[in-house]
């Protein structure tokens, strides 16, 4: 920092407004289920299939537009991604054939993504498997009353976020 920059003061203990012992239980719970659950059900889908959770969410997206084909843009948004990311991620799952890109035939500015047969047969495989996972490590642990409430929790949060530039206040 130059001698000509002044330092921004320091939050204290008293400014932050700290978690209630409920709200810290839930906050390291959530956590923990994204460590232990959501790792156990990534690790299921990449030794079941040889699919990271990022291929599996363009696979799927991409496997229920009409045609198996969406735009560039629109799947973007759908899986709040940025452009950049998402453009990555497909450079890699193209190279596996996958999915091809090409360019929109109406809007030479946009494209289209599509599942190749290679990538269907690959996510319709995986699927089965995934699912079972995710009942295995998820909902298996769970009552029905409980299944609603994180139902309704997960939509809460989704729509609170949809609303709130990816969460940015």
């Amino acid at each position: 920092m130059s001698a000509s920059t002044t330092a921004q003061p320091q939050a204290t203990e008293t400014d932050v407004p700290w978690l209630e012992p409920i709200e810290d239980r839930a906050w390291r719970g959530l956590r923990r289920i994204d460590l232990l659950v959501l790792g156990a059900i990534a690790r299921d889908l990449h030794a079941d299939s040889q699919l990271s959770e990022a291929d599996y969410q363009v696979l799927t997206n991409v496997s229920e537009a009409d045609d198996h084909q969406v735009r560039f843009r629109e799947l973007a948004t759908r899986m709040q991604w940025s452009t950049s990311r998402l453009s990555h991620q497909l450079a890699r799952m193209e190279r596996r054939q996958l999915i091809q890109r090409q360019d929109h035939p109406e809007d030479g500015r946009g494209s289209n993504v599509t599942l190749t047969p290679h990538g269907h047969a690959i996510v319709t495989e995986a699927a089965p498997h995934h699912v079972r996972s995710v009942r295995r490590h998820l909902f298996d642990a769970l009552s029905p009353a409980q299944v609603r409430h994180l139902a309704d929790i997960a939509e809460t949060l989704t729509a609170h976020h949809a609303t709130s530039d990816r969460g940015r206040p």
